[in-house]
């Protein structure tokens, strides 16, 4: 296998217990190639339980950029690629553990501080992007507490998730952003996330736009970690709310701000656009309208 020079991107906020463990199981990964190094880039969104601190602290190679509170994931993702392309990232780091000189990296490694990796994924995501060609995206399948895909590449109109296949990589049309392998050449074509989704949507769009850039997308044979998903935050789904309450949730960058929402079913859904971007809208008030009826 030829040199691997990864560049790890990664954001954070206000969970310095997850972002710990994230990293913890980065450094102990298995099989990698003997010269493979990691240059991890964390933007940290202004975390006030002392995130940044710890990883110095414990990750000193990590580089760690602290931005403010207002900074969305897309947005922080993308100071985290400038970063990985400027030259930055600490000290060389070999066989797994973070850190090394990612300027000059092979692939980027969008990693979600949420998500565990298992001792060999990125052996799995680099044996899978040899299968599937140099410039190729690889997605890694990521279970949930109870052993189920929660995130993986999607397909179809429904975006339905994607399983890993158990020997050959899976095709997909797009993909859940949360550990996702873009080799140099895919990036080169496909860019960052676009800026123009703050939160959400992101990932998405960033599938869509590769498979029209003739980039090909696959989901790596097994599944490459677990992601333990905190407290909900509370969403216009919430039992009981008001209309307006409901209104305001599903408008907001958490969920689906009326502009962003608006530039992605234009992009993706034409000629539907128009049906589909007052849908998730006119659902949310039916559903808040029914649940109060009934209760």
């Amino acid at each position: 296998m030829h040199s691997v020079h990864l560049a790890v991107l990664m954001t954070s906020h206000n969970r310095r217990a997850r972002t710990l463990s994230a990293l913890n199981a980065l450094g102990y990964q298995q099989g990698l190639p003997a010269h493979a190094t990691l240059g991890v880039h964390l933007v940290d969104a202004g975390s006030t339980d002392g995130t940044p601190e710890a990883v110095r602290l414990r990750h000193p190679a990590v580089e760690v950029m602290s931005v403010g509170a207002d900074v969305p994931r897309n947005q922080a993702m993308r100071i985290a690629s400038r970063n990985s392309r400027s030259g930055g990232g600490g000290g060389g780091s070999h066989r797994g553990r973070p850190g090394g000189p990612s300027h000059r990296w092979t692939h980027q490694l969008w990693l979600d501080d949420g998500v565990e990796l298992f001792p060999d994924a990125l052996a799995v995501l680099l044996r899978a992007a040899d299968a599937a060609g140099a410039g190729a995206v690889v997605v890694g399948a990521v279970r949930g507490a109870d052993g189920a895909t929660v995130y993986s590449g999607r397909r179809g109109r429904s975006l339905a998730l994607v399983e890993p296949g158990g020997q050959h990589p899976e095709p997909c049309d797009t993909y859940d952003g949360r550990v996702v392998l873009l080799s140099r050449a895919a990036h080169d074509l496909v860019g960052d996330l676009d800026k123009v989704f703050r939160h959400r949507m992101g990932d998405y769009d960033h599938g869509f736009r590769a498979r029209r850039a003739g980039v090909p997308s696959f989901v790596a044979p097994s599944p490459v970690g677990v992601c333990v998903e905190g407290p909900d935050v509370p969403s216009s789904r919430e039992p009981g709310i008001g209309v307006r309450e409901a209104l305001r949730r599903v408008t907001s960058v958490r969920e689906l701000p009326p502009r962003q929402w608006w530039v992605y079913c234009l992009r993706h859904t034409w000629p539907w656009a128009p049906f589909l971007m007052v849908s998730p809208y006119a659902r949310t008030a039916a559903r808040a309208t029914l649940g109060r009826w009934r209760g």
